[in-house]
């Protein structure tokens, strides 16, 4: 198959592991990779599908030319219902699979066994990272593992099991072409370097007022440090806390936009360092950058962990493309990322953080320089339209 030449009646097929509020349909599906990918993929002009289980709450998505089909998720047995539905609904020319997972991967490649379809994987975090990485391991005295399959609640029966992942991990090799977006996975598994992209076009400072912006929400009075997402120990937020206390500035605040779906570390923040925090809830992504035009700083403060290791950070990108002075730790590819045009500190230190940001209001129209520079950037590295020219390459070596 001539895949260029036929590209305009070309579909391509997503599977994402959960669709739900708290996976893969958080914000409405905005900025999370899958639905950077299909952005990318409209670009060329790709008929795109996403077809993904919902484990919990379901998500709410906003209109798009984008097909979204969702299946119940449900442990095994019944998994497997589920698992034929989505399966007979998959009718892209290629597919496309959410990370190595026995519930996108594994059900691609067995789609693959009779269609023949190409099966691209693209790996944007390392699952088993988050059970202990190669040092996990499964052996369970005979009762438990009785248990573990048995058990209504038996561990063995979650779809996902940290067992499923390892041996889904290791067929990796078995998809056509394997994308990734950081240097740490593509150690780890090879691949194509896909990084995140962004919406330069809805993400312009040209089109947003910062100080219009800190009215309607309720800033105007504060120098405003944001982090644009959904806090985690990994993600450093306790750091720049820290920081504040040391500073002791009372029209310093941290605004944490959206919050964590995935349990209440919101609230433990708000317990010890609620004097400095103002949290905005979950917003439409299409609100997104009318929200950071009312960041003075954005903060991107990632410790040293394989979790941070494994993942873009794509507050990065909403800082940069809408000119902000970025305020981030020296983790990962993040330096890579920003270049010269961001403020890089150590990581888990609050001090060199409270200093930065002593520097960075002392000199905001320098601070605004480099926010500038960090725009150019973002659109030729790290635009939507960027991720299209490589995977117009991708799928074009097929």
């Amino acid at each position: 198959m001539n895949l260029q030449a036929n590209k305009s009646k070309l579909k391509v097929s997503i599977v994402v592991s959960d669709l739900s509020s708290a996976g893969a349909g958080r914000w409405g599906g905005g900025s999370v990779r899958s639905f950077l990918l299909a952005q990318a993929l409209q670009k060329l002009n790709y008929q795109v599908e996403i077809l993904g289980f919902v484990f919990g709450e379901a998500a709410v998505f906003p209109q798009s030319e984008i097909q979204i089909n969702q299946f119940i998720g449900h442990n095994y047995p019944k998994f497997l219902v589920s698992a034929n539905q989505l399966l007979k609904k998959i009718d892209g020319d290629i597919i496309y699979a959410m990370r190595p997972k026995p519930t996108t991967l594994g059900l691609s490649l067995w789609k693959k066994i009779s269609t023949r379809q190409p099966v691209i994987l693209d790996i944007d975090d390392w699952e088993l990272g988050w059970h202990g990485g190669e040092n996990w391991q499964y052996r369970p005295s005979l009762k438990q593992l009785y248990r573990d399959i048995f058990k209504p609640d038996g561990a063995l029966r979650n779809p996902d099991h940290p067992l499923y992942l390892k041996f889904v991990e290791g067929i990796a090799p078995k998809a056509n072409v394997v994308t990734i977006h950081t240097k740490f996975l593509q150690e780890r598994f090879g691949g194509v370097y896909i990084p995140n992209g962004k919406d330069t076009d809805l993400f312009n400072p040209i089109h947003y007022d910062a100080e219009e912006s800190r009215v309607c929400y309720g800033l105007s009075d504060y120098r405003i440090l944001m982090f644009p997402g959904a806090p985690r120990p990994y993600k450093g937020v306790e750091d720049v806390l820290m920081a504040l206390d040391i500073l002791n500035e009372p029209d310093l605040r941290l605004v944490i936009v959206g919050g964590s779906p995935y349990d209440d570390y919101d609230a433990q923040l708000r317990e010890k360092w609620g004097r400095w925090i103002i949290q905005l809830p979950k917003s439409p992504p299409t609100e997104m950058p009318k929200i950071v035009a009312a960041a003075h700083i954005i903060v991107v403060p990632q410790r040293n962990t394989p979790a941070a290791l494994a993942q873009f950070p794509l507050k990065l990108t909403d800082g940069m493309a809408m000119a902000k002075p970025i305020l981030a730790t020296k983790v990962g590819d993040i330096p890579e990322i920003v270049g010269e045009t961001a403020y890089l500190v150590e990581p888990a230190c609050p001090e060199e953080i409270a200093t930065q940001i002593k520097l960075i209001f002392a000199d905001l129209d320098g601070a605004s320089d480099r926010g500038r520079q960090a725009r150019i950037r973002c659109i030729e590295k790290y635009s939507i339209s960027a991720m299209a020219t490589t995977l117009q390459s991708v799928i074009a070596n097929l």
